[in-house]
């Protein structure tokens, strides 16, 4: 091949990559490596390629061939590499391998740093992960990024407030409104743990307002009337027919909470009891794959508590918030695509679902699927997996809106940057909870936090009973796993169950008042 040939296939494989069109894309580089396979650049250019479509295995391989022909700026690579064994194999010593190697060949290298440390902190390891985030401040003292991240490595309520100031100094830089929002976000934490909460309150408001400024376009906004219209669709998609069971009532109220009024009430919303529960069916791994169980409910509102407890079980492995359901939704992109799905659909969705799994999760018996928002998809988990049992996590209104305005979500969840907006995105989720309630009443367990915290063992044994799991008041030991939690919940789940976030909201009377009102009548009484 000539070199102007060449040069004409390279820009038409560089052009196919900028403007998306990555199928094309991959086989441009393919059709490119088959005559010159000692292109570094076109393998990396490929493993990116393919990591984008998911072909994780094959992406690695193709960033081994950018290092076998000798790329520049290696550590690039193994970064890389790195992020795609921790995020997507869940392969958490092959991806710090992969990062000291980049380190080996970068002492400086600040990414890998940054990843390496955010490693640490998955996997419990506070002291390496301060350290880390320490040698990044010292190389570059600007990097906010490290400043934020090592802010929320401290115990809120003993903080040093020496950090406390670097985050105020740091407020008085020039800074953009991303990294802005995360200094804020750190510092409402801390003054919320130093019971300094009409600052801390300020500081989030800030932050929020940040994080949305910091959007790209048409990113960070929540469109409240769409959001009905979507609950709307979802409940049309599945008739009331009862045909799982009416959600009993009785023995499964939580204590000490009362009876839900107002929308809920009317709605039906009745929590789940242990009577006429069956266990998960058991089935071959060989034939199936590992059995999911699936948590919902709003973020912060105790799933990864509650994953962390089942953990426990030797037979459950944690599997964390995956994206397997929001991908396969593709399918079935509305509700009405869903209610008519065919079976051989149907039946394709749930054997991609368990393959994935069998990848992540070899040899595993049980896999939570903890990623809140799959609240959205009961309707889509019922079609799948029939048999399936749901756990559900709420906790109290206010102090669950609060929390989720305390936490830096994802600009795709904008709702989260407004109090009032949050307020109707509960009533939206509560909504809907009912109307699957009622769809699939004894396939949901309601696992209220509140209740949790207070009577731990308990209800721990009602979940138990519900999943059809041995219980043993050892897996109550939830700070003990060793295993990595990739949520934002991963240091509170590695500390003994506590009650302090009960009742959180009444430190901020004052400025829930609004949403006090909007949401009286789901409030307990």
């Amino acid at each position: 091949m000539t070199e102007v040939a060449l040069e004409a296939l390279l820009r038409d494989a560089h052009q196919l990559h900028r403007l998306g069109r990555v199928p094309e894309a991959i086989e441009a580089y393919t059709r490119i490596l088959a005559l010159r396979a000692d292109l570094a650049e076109c393998w990396f250019n490929l493993g990116v390629l393919l990591r984008q479509q998911r072909q994780f295995t094959e992406a690695l391989s193709a960033y081994q061939r950018a290092l076998d022909n000798g790329i520049s700026g290696p550590e690039e690579v193994y970064l890389n590499r790195g992020v795609i064994y921790a995020d997507f194999l869940r392969q958490d010593a092959a991806a710090e391998q992969e990062l000291k190697r980049a380190l080996q060949l970068n002492p400086n290298y600040i990414p890998a740093l940054l990843n390496l440390a955010n490693l640490q902190e998955d996997l419990g390891n506070r002291s390496e992960a301060g350290g880390l985030y320490e040698r990044i401040l010292t190389l570059d003292a600007s990097c906010l990024e490290a400043l934020a991240r090592y802010a929320n490595l401290q115990p809120a309520a003993s903080a040093d407030d020496r950090v406390i100031a670097q985050l105020q100094g740091a407020l008085r830089a020039p800074a953009s409104a991303a990294e802005r929002a995360s200094i804020l976000f750190a510092l409402g934490r801390l003054l919320d743990g130093k019971q300094q909460f009409a600052a801390a309150f300020e500081a989030y408001t800030a932050a929020n307002a940040n994080s949305r400024a910091s959007a790209a376009p048409g990113h960070g906004i929540y469109d409240r009337k769409r959001q009905e219209e979507l609950v709307d669709q979802l409940i049309s998609a599945c008739p009331e027919t009862r045909s799982s069971g009416a959600a009993p009532t009785g023995e499964a109220a939580v204590a000490g909470e009362s009876a839900p009024t107002g929308e809920a009430a009317a709605a039906g919303e009745a929590r789940p009891s242990d009577r006429g529960s069956r266990p998960v069916r058991a089935a071959s791994r060989a034939e199936t794959g590992p059995q999911p169980i699936f948590i919902c409910g709003l973020f912060r509102s105790g799933s990864t508590l509650a994953e962390q407890l089942l953990a426990g079980h030797p037979q459950v492995v944690a599997g964390g918030e995956l994206d397997i359901l929001q991908r396969l939704s593709a399918a079935v992109p509305s509700a009405r695509a869903l209610a008519a799905a065919s079976p051989d659909l149907l039946a394709s969705l749930a054997n991609t679902y368990r393959d994935e799994l069998r990848r992540m999760f070899p040899g595993a018996s049980y896999v939570t699927d903890k990623r809140p928002d799959n609240f959205l998809h009961v309707g889509l988990i019922k079609r799948l997996f029939p048999d399936s049992r749901i756990v559900h996590t709420t906790r109290d209104p206010l102090d669950n809106c609060l929390s989720i305005f305390f936490l830096h979500l994802d600009h795709s969840m904008g709702y989260a940057l407004n109090l009032l907006d949050i307020g109707h995105y509960f009533r939206q989720y509560r909504r809907l909870m009912a109307h699957w309630q009622r769809c699939y009443g004894a396939g949901l367990f309601e696992l209220h936090y509140d209740s949790f915290v207070r009577q731990p063992a308990r209800e721990a044994a009602r979940l138990f009973n519900f999943l059809g799991l041995e219980w043993d008041e050892r897996y109550l030991a939830v700070e003990s796993r060793r295993e990595a939690v990739k949520t934002a919940s991963v240091w509170q789940v590695r500390e003994p169950i506590y009650t302090r976030s009960s009742g959180r909201a009444a430190h901020y009377a004052t400025q829930l008042r609004e949403l006090r009102e909007y949401l009286a009548d789901l409030l307990p009484k």
